[in-house]
């Protein structure tokens, strides 16, 4: 049957895959390119579909995750500027503590246990849900909560923050920085995902950074997986632009609780 058949692509370091897997990749990183252009969390579905690629390593399967993720986050931040325009004077020196730190945080990736931070992961994204859910005018409006220096000092700790989080381990980024955009810096929803996808593109950018020099991008499967993200990433972008914040809040809160449930199971099984 042509969905067993197996094929070879060109840069995934000799690794066989079936049709049908190939087939499913390109859904989950259209899927993925979705989700993650609206609210974050892309890599739900994108990295455990990587997973089932037969002999492929856990360092592989996150590097080339990276490479569908960025080519999805280069298409929706596009997409957002030009329909949101947000302010690049916070997205510019957030994104660039971003990235620095997600290159630090891959680099301690190899040497920090994932376990020892999902269940501190899982407390906050339970505050997360709670505090979004019981205050519905969160994020409805933008209500900045500083001003100058102040503003763009905070927008930096907070990249900085979530992109070292992005590099050592990953999942949920995207839907960290919108609330962290929303709850700490006081954006509406809609310009707070625009600035998100920004930010989410430079901590990619930086893990990629630590990850290609290492031999670790499965290239053939990375750009196949990425082809998909990019269309799925244009339409999220436009869906959430014209639907907006109340649109983009209700996703964030689905995505949440899914992030909860995965992770909730992955330290239930000890994974």
């Amino acid at each position: 049957m042509l969905a067993d058949a197996t094929l070879t692509l060109p840069g995934s370091a000799g690794l066989e895959i079936t049709v049908w897997v190939l087939t499913l990749l390109v859904f989950a990183g259209l899927a993925a390119g979705f989700v993650d252009a609206v609210v974050g969390g892309g890599g739900l579905i994108q990295l455990p579909a990587l997973l089932l690629v037969p002999g492929i390593s856990p360092v592989q399967a996150l590097a080339t995750n990276k490479v569908g993720s960025i080519m999805g986050t280069s298409t929706s931040s596009i997409t957002y500027y030009r329909r949101v325009h947000p302010d690049m004077r916070t997205a510019a020196p957030m994104a660039i503590a971003a990235l620095l730190a997600a290159v630090g945080g891959a680099a301690l990736a190899a040497n920090i246990p994932a376990e020892a931070f999902k269940p501190i992961i899982i407390v906050v994204l339970i505050a997360v849900a709670v505090y979004t859910v019981a205050r519905p005018q969160v994020g409805v409006s933008t209500e900045l909560r500083w001003t100058g220096n102040h503003h763009y000092g905070m927008a930096m700790l907070v990249g900085a923050a979530i992109g070292a989080y992005d590099g050592l381990l990953g999942p949920g980024t995207g839907s960290f920085l919108v609330i962290s955009l929303v709850s700490v810096l006081g954006y509406a929803f809609l310009p707070a995902t625009a600035l998100a996808k920004i930010v989410n593109f430079a901590t990619n950018l930086g893990a990629l950074a630590f990850f290609v020099p290492h031999g670790a991008v499965l290239w053939g499967i990375g750009l196949a997986i990425g082809s998909a993200n990019m269309l799925g990433a244009y339409i999220g972008a436009r869906t959430a632009v014209a639907r907006g914040s109340r649109f983009i809040r209700i996703a964030f809160v689905v995505v949440v609780a899914v992030l909860i449930v995965k992770l909730g199971w992955d330290v239930a099984h000890g994974r």
